[in-house]
């Protein structure tokens, strides 16, 4: 992935729960541990999904995308990567994550995100400024990565 844009990682401990009879995560749940990576990033840009809220716009999930390329199992540990690579028309992220133990990677995904306005239930064909606005700032400083 590229350097420039925008991410944040996060590792956690893959638990008994998220996994299939065999103990390999089962593959509906590298979905969710996109969204624990989503949310780190939103968080680190400062415009998570209460600040959306807050602002008057919600982001409906439009797109996912999943690569499996090798298993996850009961107790790995998982270092999930979000990479923002598109904010002005929509929210599209990139994520990868990997076994942090041995630095395989195991899925490879993308969600694209639309931005609505909360009050009309609108589709926006652009981001709020409230948001670019952030990002912006952030790659003024030459982006920020982990």
């Amino acid at each position: 992935m590229e350097t420039n844009y925008l991410s944040a990682e996060i590792q956690f401990k893959v638990d008994f729960n998220d996994c299939d009879p065999m103990k390999i995560v089962w593959h509906g749940n590298y979905i969710n541990y996109f969204e624990r990576a989503r949310c780190a990033l939103l968080d680190k840009i400062g415009y998570n999904y209460i600040t959306m809220e807050e602002t008057g716009y919600i982001f409906p999930v439009a797109e996912v995308r999943s690569k499996y390329i090798s298993s996850l199992r009961f107790g790995d540990i998982c270092r999930a990567k979000a990479i923002l690579v598109e904010w002005e028309n929509m929210i599209k992220i990139n994520f990868e994550l990997y076994n942090a133990k041995t630095g395989v990677l195991c899925t490879k995904g993308m969600v694209s995100q639309m931005c609505v306005e909360a009050a009309t239930g609108e589709s926006q064909f652009v981001c709020p400024k409230v948001f670019t606005d952030k990002v912006e700032h952030f790659m003024a400083q030459g982006g920020f990565k982990d």
